[in-house]
């Protein structure tokens, strides 16, 4: 159950982050930091993905 609950703090971190980077997009060009903060948030992306694809594998299981 804990790690339902650690997947969706990660789900509210990309929101979070796709935000800052959405409204700070032009100031993160400007000093050459935009591809990192969206390779940061890709990334990040990704592990939620994947924390919820165990998590319904391990639902469908019967381990959860």
């Amino acid at each position: 159950m804990a790690l339902i609950i650690v997947n969706l703090f990660c789900y509210g971190l990309v929101i979070y982050f796709g935000k800052y980077v959405i409204e700070n997009g032009s100031g993160l060009r400007e000093i050459n930091e935009f591809g990192k903060w969206v390779f940061m948030l890709f990334c990040l992306l990704l592990a939620s993905l994947y924390g919820s694809f165990r998590i319904v594998t391990w639902i469908r299981e019967g381990k959860i």
